[in-house]
C-alpha cells in the first residue's frame, strides 16, 4: 500500500543508527517518497484522516465517496472537496485499486456542489505600493521593527511565497552592486530544485529594502542560519526558523498599527501587492513573470484584470 500507514510515500527506512539506507527495494521506496514534498505528504495524510475518521475505508467505493461529499457540502468549500477526491483518486491508483473519483457518479455529485455553492475561492488582498509605505512608515527601530521592515521589504520586492521568504537563510544572500541577489534554493514551482536567482535591488524610496535587510543583518549574531527568526518581547533574537504562517501575523498586526483593517490580508498579500503594483506602473508582464517566478501571463491573469479594472472603465467616461 503507498498512500495508508504503511506508505513508502510516508515511512522512512532506518538502520540503528538513524541513518537512511538504500538498498534493493528500499531505495525505490525512498526515491518514490522523495518524489513528493512535505507539504504535499502532510495534506495527504491529512485529507485520508478526515475521509477515515468519517467512516470511509480503503479502497472505497464510488457510492461512500459520494456520500462523503454529499454529507460535507455544506461544511467544507467545494475546492477543498475537490482535493480530497484528488487524494482518493491518487490513494486507489496508486495501490492498484479501482478508482471510485473516476465513476460518473462521484463526478456528477462534485459538479452539482459545485453548481449549488459556486466556485469563487477568497483571494489575498493585495499590499499595494501606497499601503505598505503606510505600515513601514508606522514600525519604529527597535529588533523586531527592523526584522519586520526587512521581512516586508524583501517579501514584496522579491514577490516570495511565505515558505520561501521564511526558507532563506544567510549564504543565499549575494552582495552586488546594484543591490542583491538572493538564491531560492526550493520553491513550491520547483521541487527538483533547480533554484532561481531573485534581484533585489537598491530603493529609489526612503524605503529600501537591501537598507532594510542590512539593518536587520547587523542584529542577527553568527555568520550562517536562517535571515528570519523569532524576535521576543525583550527584544532577544531567537536562533530557531520563523514559521511560513508568522508572515501572515506580522503583516496583520502591522497592518492594524498603520490604521488599516488587516481583514482579507496574508502573507500572499506581498506576492500580489507587487505583481498588481507593477501591472499598474505599466511594467510589462514579463518582467513581472521574472520576478515573482509565475510561470506564464495565465497566472498572472487576475492581477492584471484587478489592476486595470480603473483604467479606460467605461463608467469613469461617462459620469
Amino acid at each position: 500500500m503507498i498512500l495508508t500507514r504503511h506508505n513508502p510515500f510516508l515511512s522512512r527506512v532506518t538502520n540503528g543508527s538513524n541513518c537512511t539506507t538504500l538498498r534493493g527495494d528500499d531505495a525505490v521506496e525512498h526515491f518514490i517518497r522523495e518524489s513528493l514534498s512535505e507539504n504535499t505528504r502532510q495534506a495527504y495524510r491529512a485529507d485520508l484522516a478526515h475521509f477515515t475518521v468519517w467512516g470511509g475505508t480503503l479502497p472505497a467505493s464510488p457510492e461512500t465517496v459520494a456520500r462523503y461529499l454529499a454529507e460535507h457540502a455544506e461544511i467544507l468549500a467545494p475546492a477543498t472537496l475537490s482535493r480530497r477526491v484528488a487524494t482518493l483518486s491518487k490513494a486507489h491508483a496508486a495501490n492498484g485499486w479501482p478508482n471510485p473519483c473516476r465513476k460518473e457518479l462521484v463526478r456528477a455529485t462534485l459538479r452539482g456542489i459545485k453548481r449549488v455553492k459556486g466556485t469563487a475561492q477568497a483571494q489575498a488582498r493585495p499590499l499595494l505600493r501606497e499601503d505598505l509605505f503606510l505600515v513601514l512608515d508606522a514600525l519604529e527601530d527597535d529588533p523586531r521593527s527592523l526584522r519586520d521592515r526587512a521581512l516586508l521589504l524583501i517579501g514584496w520586492a522579491g514577490g516570495f511565497r511565505s515558505s520561501e521568504l521564511t526558507g532563506l537563510d544567510i549564504s543565499d544572500i549575494e552582495d552586488v552592486r546594484e543591490g542583491i541577489i538572493l538564491h531560492l534554493r526550493r520553491s513550491k514551482a520547483d521541487q527538483t530544485g533547480q533554484g532561481r536567482k531573485v534581484g533585489i535591488p537598491l530603493g529609489r524610496t526612503r524605503h529600501c529594502p537591501v537598507a532594510a535587510l542590512s539593518g536587520w543583518r547587523q542584529a542577527l549574531s553568527g555568520p550562517g542560519g536562517r535571515v528570519f527568526r523569532p524576535v521576543d518581547r525583550h527584544g532577544n533574537v531567537r536562533g530557531s526558523t520563523l514559521r511560513p504562517d508568522a508572515v501572515s501575523t506580522i503583516l496583520r498586526d502591522r497592518l492594524a498599527t498603520a490604521g488599516i483593517e488587516p481583514e482579507g490580508y496574508s502573507g500572499h498579500s506581498l506576492r500580489a501587492g507587487i505583481a498588481t503594483s507593477a501591472i499598474k506602473a505599466g511594467v510589462p508582464t514579463y518582467k513581472v513573470r521574472a520576478q515573482t517566478g509565475h510561470a506564464s501571463d495565465v497566472m498572472l491573469a487576475r492581477y492584471v484584470r484587478d489592476a486595470g479594472l480603473f483604467d479606460g472603465n467605461a463608467a469613469g467616461a461617462l459620469l
